[in-house]
């Protein structure tokens, strides 16, 4: 009976259910466009960070740079030898520095990696090599002669001659590159692990102390490296095993050695820069944050969430539309639905007052009215639910079809991998921008959301119109007969 009623009352009503269920159906598809785009705007960033910063691990762990001590600016200096040669004299110098944080010893990985809720640590070390060469040009001494004369005095004579020097001076070329050391026993961990190698190979575990190099793809095409190319660093010679592409855009790392390798050049012996750390509960990353902090003293630890912060440009404007202006938007058209859908479930009770004052004369209680009213407000929602879903799955995909591209914008960093976790003072200022595709995926428990909206909606409805029929007594049916 209820089933046989429930279709008829719906079939005779198809214009107002078609409306409450239009009504429901805008807000769930709002709510699930602005969930699907917030969910593109945290996978966007998570490319930004993992790119732009090189993280692709959980956590950092590093420690501010200390003020210069007297007597020590830390900037870097070059000397040449004099020589006395006629000819042009060709000079070259590189100065290898640390950049990014203050070094930390290579023993407080095994102790960061001890900590609970680590599941691994690797260290590396970051470096500045700026290279000075060029070449001086000896001037050339001439003597000019004075036509007077120089009278009156000892040893006088008719004439002198003032010499001048004409010509010489110096031509140099400056170039500042960046070199990563790599923990090659464990290279899932650590800057190198944002990079696909596209050309060669990568370093083996028992390469530890090799001097061979990975360069980085822009750097490669700069200086046309290629695999078995070889290039020197403060007089070492090191060969080119491969040709490293990064994942999403182009890294601020040059040069990859091992990092034994990087701490003789750094003159950094058991020393790096950064830690990156791996946890093993992604939940659970605050919690570890704070364990290493409080176990051990003097030391930074950056999370993907604390550098989600310094990301700008339109990635993070939209981002802030998508997360409280889509929020705040969302809910309170979800709310006018359903208050509209309530509104209209009460109006329809209102002129359906000799029906259910019949039905109550002839021995429905007011529950089971209710019920029916329930009933019928659940299946509109129901309805406006299914075509919610698919109005918000058809704006999800039109905004992955679309891909807008968001522009990200990471403030001042420092180069190489110091410019992410690692930054700190003293380091070189550089402005790294990218450009991201934005999609929209949809997930389950999106759907799952929109599906209890649905059935909160045809409830709220169901609610009010059900109370205001259970009201309705058989006398109130009488009047209603013209």
């Amino acid at each position: 009976m209820f089933g046989i009623y429930l279709k008829r009352e719906l079939s005779r009503r198809k214009k107002a259910a078609l409306v409450i269920a239009l009504g429901l159906a805008l807000g769930i598809a709002l709510v699930i466009t602005v969930n699907s785009v917030s969910a593109g705007m945290t996978q966007a960033q998570d490319k930004v960070l993992q790119s732009l910063y090189g993280l692709g691990t959980d956590m950092t762990v590093t420690k501010a740079r200390t003020a210069p001590t007297s007597g020590s600016s830390g900037r870097p200096n070059f000397q040449f030898d004099a020589k006395s040669e006629d000819d042009d004299s060709t000079q070259s110098s590189d100065r290898v520095m640390t950049q990014g944080g203050q070094a930390l010893a290579s023993s407080l990985v095994a102790k960061v990696a001890a900590q609970q809720g680590v599941s691994s640590a690797v260290g590396a070390l970051s470096l500045n090599v700026t290279k000075v060469d060029g070449s001086f040009t000896q001037g050339k001494a001439k003597s000019s002669t004075s036509g007077q004369s120089n009278q009156g005095g000892p040893g006088g004579s008719s004439g002198g001659s003032m010499p001048q020097v004409q010509g010489g001076g110096a031509s140099f070329d400056v170039n500042s590159y960046s070199v990563g050391g790599v923990d090659v026993t464990d290279q899932d961990l650590g800057p190198l692990s944002t990079s696909k190698i596209t050309s060669g190979r990568t370093f083996t575990a028992a390469e530890t102390n090799a001097k061979l190099a990975v360069v980085g793809k822009s750097y490669a095409k700069e200086n046309k490296y290629k695999v078995g190319s070889t290039f020197k660093i403060s007089g070492t010679k090191y060969t080119v095993i491969g040709i490293a592409t990064p994942d999403s855009s182009d890294s601020t790392t040059d040069v990859y050695l091992p990092l034994k390798q990087a701490q003789t050049l750094g003159d950094a012996k058991n020393k790096v820069t950064t830690i990156y750390v791996k946890a093993t509960d992604s939940k659970q990353i605050d919690t570890v944050k704070a364990t290493i902090q409080k176990n051990i003293s003097g030391t930074t630890v950056t999370t993907s969430a604390d550098l989600a912060e310094t990301v700008s440009g339109s990635l993070s404007t939209a981002s802030d539309l998508a997360t409280s202006v889509g929020k705040w938007l969302s809910i309170a058209v979800l709310a006018a639905a359903f208050l509209v859908a309530a509104l209209l479930t009460s109006s329809a009770v209102s002129r359906r007052v000799r029906e259910f004052g019949t039905l109550k004369a002839l021995g429905w209680p007011s529950r089971r009215v209710t019920r029916q009213v329930v009933g019928e407000s659940m299946v509109n929602g129901l309805l406006g639910g299914a075509l919610g879903i698919g109005l918000g799955l058809a704006a999800a995909y039109t905004v992955t079809a679309i891909s807008p591209k968001l522009t990200a914008q990471l403030g001042s960093t420092g180069g190489g991998m110091g410019g992410g976790p690692g930054g700190g003072p003293g380091q070189q200022s550089a402005q790294n921008t990218m450009e991201i595709a934005l999609s929209a995926p949809v997930s389950a428990t999106t759907i799952a959301l929109a599906v209890g909206l649905a059935v909160a909606g045809g409830l709220i409805a169901g609610a009010m119109g059900g109370w205001r029929a259970s009201r309705m007594r058989p006398a109130d049916a009488l009047r209603s007969v013209s």
